[in-house]
């Protein structure tokens, strides 16, 4: 890739506050945060087909596997049969990633989630971020701002991170959460948002010129 883009991507466990990071984030660098909302209008206005959004994203289905979903993008891409055939899933996670890659080499921009450390991987200048912290913190964190009970609060944890997992494991070559896989692993519950920022500002000035 050409692009002198610099482009932050944000892995988080539920309740981490990686998307209040990933704002933070492009507010201090001055750029845009792309998250599921705006990822979504992007891909439909580079033409995709209205039906591939209506579900939610970042669930795995197993299907086929990634290559061959993969292989038949590449070679024939989004109005071929192969690809009217395929599971919403698919065409959801094919969709963004394309639109993930279009707008990185647009503009310097923070992306949240959507496997997009893996679609950029071709990218020179990409920060890769995990955000994580203790049960407790995140569990504090989701009564609070969902105002549901913490036994409530405990179990979309679990499940909102096995499907991050699951999605991620399946349609990436990397392991979710896995420290080797990311630039950056952040505890949140430690340094808190603003302490996070600072983080992800001292690594590019380190690493990146």
């Amino acid at each position: 890739m050409g692009t002198d883009n610099f482009i932050v991507t944000i892995g988080r466990e539920f309740g981490s506050r990686g998307k209040d990071i990933g704002d933070a984030t492009a507010a201090a660098l001055g750029i845009k945060c792309y998250d599921k909302e705006l990822l979504t209008h992007a891909a439909k206005e580079s033409g995709f087909c209205e039906e591939i959004f209506e579900h939610q994203d970042e669930r795995p289905t197993n299907s086929f596997l990634y290559s061959l979903v993969m292989d038949t993008y590449s070679i024939s891409g989004y109005s071929s049969v192969p690809f009217l055939d395929m599971p919403l899933n698919h065409k959801v996670f094919l969709a963004q990633f394309d639109a993930i890659k279009k707008i990185c080499e647009r503009e310097s921009c923070v992306v949240v989630g959507r496997c997009a450390d893996y679609a950029l991987t071709d990218f020179p200048n990409v920060l890769n971020v995990f955000i994580h912290a203790s049960d407790d913190i995140r569990a504090a964190h989701v009564m609070k701002e969902l105002k549901i009970s913490e036994s409530k609060a405990r179990d979309l944890i679990q499940k909102n991170d096995k499907q991050r997992a699951s999605y991620y494991n399946y349609y990436t070559t990397k392991k979710w959460g896995r420290a080797k896989g990311y630039h950056l692993c952040l505890d949140s519950g430690m340094l808190g948002v603003d302490g996070c920022v600072e983080m992800i500002l001292k690594y590019k000035e380190l690493c990146y010129k």
